[in-house]
């Protein structure tokens, strides 16, 4: 009897301890690999979709794992960015509350998160080719040198985020065995230098006088600097789209360079009006902008595989 009496108070002790035990909550680790940063990868495609093979059999599936091998970098350097800007971050508005800052994700933990995305990154980049790999080797290497000191210095910290944007069309080109054509490529150098000046320029804004405690190019930029370069970046990028467009010799693709006029100037009135200059949030929460892009995709298919 005293054995079997004692057998609830042990079960009910068991079960107390259960529910005290911590449960595993992964939307920290969720938030920490910025998923709605992947939107950026969608350029791996802009080879084969500008050049008219998209559609061509078994393309789309070709490009799954060259994407979600530069998802799994790119999450990993951003886990190593937040990982340097844990203090930084905790003087700006929105970014203090990301699980490193906040607290939430440990820094040994996030270390080694980002260390096995390497891994698996490498590992899927090996399996689609060499010069892919060569290309998020380069991503992966550029990203972590602007994590640990590049980004301290102004220009270069622009350059840093633009060569980023080139290296994912390289990739998609090595990927596909697709050429890049110089209008393209110089279209899309030029608008990554235009976003990239967009979002310091509306950092340096909002943060004010704390800007330098979050980032300390931003105090290097004199007064009317970025919004000179946002300007000048964004004529040149509708110069060489427009260019781009009449080099692809399709009337439709020449009706896309209003809707390119409207884009860079909603981003410069949405930075300019404190709206925030993250070129994935403008396109997520800003309903004109997402609009105007999802019209010049379809303009452009239809331009490319319409005819």
């Amino acid at each position: 009897m005293q054995r079997s009496s004692r057998a609830p108070a042990v079960r009910d002790a068991g079960l107390r301890a259960a529910l005290l035990m911590p449960v595993f909550n992964p939307m920290p680790y969720i938030i920490l690999l910025r998923p709605q940063q992947w939107l950026k990868n969608l350029m791996i495609w802009f080879p084969p979709f500008l050049g008219g093979a998209l559609l061509q059999p078994g393309m789309v599936m070709r490009g799954l794992l060259p994407f979600f091998s530069f998802c799994m970098a790119s999450s990993a350097t951003y886990i190593l960015n937040d990982i340097r800007d844990r203090d930084n971050d905790r003087h700006h508005p929105d970014k203090m509350s990301r699980p490193l800052p906040s607290g939430r994700i440990s820094t040994i933990s996030a270390s080694l998160l980002a260390l096995l995305l390497v891994f698996v990154a490498a590992g899927t980049a090996w399996a689609v080719s060499g010069a892919f790999l060569l290309c998020l080797a380069l991503y992966v290497v550029l990203s972590a040198a602007y994590s640990i000191r590049l980004k301290e210095y102004a220009l270069i910290d622009i350059f840093c985020i633009s060569a980023g944007f080139l290296l994912r069309l390289q990739a998609g080109g090595a990927a596909f065995d697709i050429a890049i054509t110089e209008w393209l490529f110089l279209s899309v150098f030029l608008l990554a230098v235009f976003l990239s000046t967009g979002k310091r320029l509306s950092e340096k804004n909002r943060l004010g006088v704390a800007a330098a405690d979050h980032r300390r190019a931003l105090v290097s930029y004199p007064d009317g600097f970025l919004e000179g370069a946002m300007y000048m970046t964004g004529a040149a990028v509708l110069v060489t789209y427009t260019m781009y467009a009449i080099s692809r010799h399709s009337s439709l693709l020449v009706y896309t360079v209003p809707l390119c006029c409207f884009g860079l100037l909603r981003f410069i009135l949405r930075v300019r009006s404190g709206g925030g200059g993250d070129p994935t949030e403008s396109l997520l929460k800003d309903l004109p902008l997402f609009i105007v892009g999802l019209l010049w995709a379809v303009l452009v298919g239809w331009g490319v595989y319409g005819g």
